[in-house]
């Protein structure tokens, strides 16, 4: 009885292939860190020691076996010590390779390493490539083709993305065969999820080879599993890989790329498959799905059976998470800093007590690494590495204990509404904009007032005229007693250089009383001649906005310095303009800089003919206030023996200025 029991269990074990499953080891992950250097080889070394202890008929990886796509020479030293240590044996294999083996390994030997007669390989390892050691260059190499030329690893799964459009592959299974079980194994190397996803609903983009029927095997008497490493989580449908895009003859999906632990294979509905999910040997983020316990899986495969078996890792670092909601805490006071950090100071405690607790699971003590993700909606944030400077030695991760976030809104789907109270709270001022709160409570204030006082800009502009004329008529008063004004030829310049000059300029500009009652209603493009009705003068004015478009003749004032040795003469005419010359006159320069520095923003007119070299005339729109000006002087000084001196207009900004040359 004993011997027949015996007989069985051989036979059983000779029918049965048995594969550990494991995926993104992610050697040489901070390599540079002094405390975490050695995680990501530790934890690979350990899962090569499970496959030796168990003893498996070969390791199978799920893509990330190098966590950069350069890997530098101390990773790929390392990693090359702990496979030639584990894989190279003088144990027998105890399965074979019947497919094609130049189709499944496109490398240069073109055959499964443990058959080559140079090399003794007791423990072979299948791998394809994920997102970080993905091949690329002129080559299409990766990392993983360094260990596959030493015949260290079995590198499959990597596609030749030919045709046009998004490319087609063929995915062609690696046949293995162990007594009466046979496994078809496809491997589906790291494509862009984009390209992947359209490839999947293009038709004939990805063809599934099928193992062929011989020596009465049928197709289904193939068990059938696929490795791939692909994102899973559905946050953007075009950027992820629905199950439902893969074929329905598969028994078993070996899921990688995504970290979270998920090892007990769940059955896809209408799919007739199962996946699982091994996640990564080690913590390159620290989230809540990486603070799981790590695992490897034992496959036992025997006919169209499987038995899975999770295998926990010891030498894994301890991972605590926690998420904390300030403003949920009753013994935080949002104005209080301190208590801030008094209450996260016993969080952090409290976790590493936690994980200094000793586990079956854990090997040896490791400094752990901690995380608290830290909702401050209405709080202040802290500065994470100045926090985190009274636990180094105590955990691994110091400089980043803390992440701050900030929850997201939800909208109420429900028909109550939140009172005024609820909608401004003061922990969510800070996320409200203030900006537009304020300008929107200016402008009701504005509307307001200004249905208050309504006020005709006829009117206002009416009243700025008949202001303008007394003041003119005021000023020509004072300037009765002065000198006559004789403007030598050298002293013709803008910036006229007498003190009386530059007095008179001063009584001229009108700038700031009048330029305050010009800005309060609309802003007037100038007068014209002042002989009109003062509300006619207002309404051109205030209708003229832009460059003249009237096509009547008006009549303008021009005002024509007509140079002598000693003197020089206004002369007033009326001329007749059409609207082309309305337009060129309408440009003014707006400085208050001296005519020599001015440039050249407004076209000259040239001078009328039968005057002197010398004058010139500048007509605009905007120098009608100093014609009203100085016609208003001309008419009072008659009388006068001698003519007032007058200085050269100030160029203002508001009535623009007469050029002189």
């Amino acid at each position: 009885m004993a011997e027949t029991a015996q007989t069985r269990e051989s036979e059983g074990e000779s029918n049965t292939l048995r594969v550990l499953v494991a995926t993104d080891c992610h050697l040489g992950y901070m390599e540079k860190d002094e405390i975490r250097r050695f995680d990501s080889f530790q934890a690979f070394e350990e899962i090569c020691s499970l496959a030796d202890q168990n003893k498996v008929d070969f390791i199978l990886l799920g893509g990330d076996l190098f966590h950069e796509n350069k890997p530098s020479r101390s990773t790929l030293v390392k990693t090359i010590e702990i496979l030639r240590r584990y894989c190279l044996n003088d144990q027998p294999v105890k399965f074979q390779v019947v497919s094609d083996q130049t189709v499944n390994f496109p490398n240069r030997f073109g055959q499964v390493n443990y058959e080559d007669p140079n090399f003794n390989v007791g423990l072979p390892v299948f791998t394809i490539h994920g997102n970080h050691d993905d091949p690329a260059g002129v080559d299409n190499l990766s990392a993983i083709d360094i260990l596959s030329a030493c015949n260290l690893v079995n590198y499959f799964g990597k596609m030749d993305l030919g045709g046009s459009g998004v490319g087609q592959i063929a995915v062609y299974p690696v046949l293995i065969k162990k007594g009466m079980t046979s496994v078809a194994l496809y491997g589906l190397g790291n494509i862009r999820d984009e390209r992947l996803n359209r490839m999947f609903q293009t038709p004939h983009s990805v063809q599934w080879m099928r193992p062929g029927t011989q020596d009465g095997e049928s197709v289904s008497d193939w068990f059938n599993i696929l490795v791939l490493h692909q994102n899973r989580i559905k946050t953007n449908p075009k950027s992820a890989i629905n199950e439902h895009f893969l074929p329905r003859f598969l028994d078993f999906v070996v899921w990688g790329h995504e970290h979270e632990c998920l090892i007990d294979p769940q059955e896809v509905p209408g799919m007739g498959f199962h996946i699982t999910q091994p996640g990564s040997s080690v913590a390159t983020s620290l989230i809540d799905g990486e603070a799981k316990p790590k695992h490897v899986l034992l496959l036992e495969i025997k006919g169209n059976q499987y038995r899975p078996t999770k295998i926990p890792l010891r030498s894994v670092r301890p991972f605590e998470y926690a998420e904390v909601v300030l403003k949920d805490e009753a013994d935080v006071d949002p104005n209080d800093q301190d208590s801030v950090l008094e209450h996260l100071d016993k969080i952090v405690r409290n976790l590493i007590e936690k994980s200094s607790q000793p586990t079956a699971s854990r090997s040896e003590p490791k400094l752990p690494l901690v995380r608290i993700k830290v909702d401050y909606s209405g709080f202040s944030t802290i500065n994470p590495q100045r926090f985190g400077q009274k636990y180094v030695g105590k955990v691994a991760n110091p400089q980043d204990i803390l992440i701050f976030s900030k929850s997201a809104k939800k909208r109420q789907t429900t028909g109550e509404h939140a009172d005024d109270s609820e909608k401004l709270r003061p922990e969510e001022l800070n996320q409200q904009t203030i900006e537009a709160l304020v300008a929107e409570s200016n402008l009701n204030k504005l509307n307001s007032e200004a249905e208050k006082f309504k006020i005709d800009e006829e009117d206002i502009i009416v009243k700025v005229s008949e202001c303008m004329l007394e003041r003119v008529k005021e000023r020509s008063l004072q300037s009765k007693d002065g000198a006559r004004m004789t403007l030598s030829s050298q002293n013709l310049d803008i910036g006229g250089k007498s003190g009386t000059a530059q007095s008179s300029l001063n009584s001229f500009s009108d700038d700031e009383d009048t330029r305050e009652m010009l800005l309060g209603g609309r802003k007037s493009s100038g007068f014209t001649r002042p002989s009109k009705d003062s509300t006619d003068v207002a309404k051109r004015g205030a209708s003229r906005r832009g460059r003249g478009r009237g096509t009547s003749s008006m009549k303008q004032t021009t005002l024509t310095f007509t140079q002598s040795r000693s003197t020089a003469t206004i002369h007033s005419e009326e001329v007749a303009s059409s609207s082309e010359e309305e337009t060129e006159a309408n440009e003014v320069v707006e400085t208050s800089e001296p005519e020599e520095s001015l440039p050249q923003v407004g076209r000259k007119r040239a001078a009328p003919r039968g005057r002197g070299r010398g004058s010139a005339a500048k007509r605009g729109r905007k120098t009608d206030i100093a014609s009203i000006q100085s016609m208003m002087m001309s008419k009072d000084d008659d009388s006068d023996d001698e003519p007032p001196k007058k200085a050269p207009p100030r160029v203002s900004r508001n009535y623009g200025a007469v050029k002189r040359r």
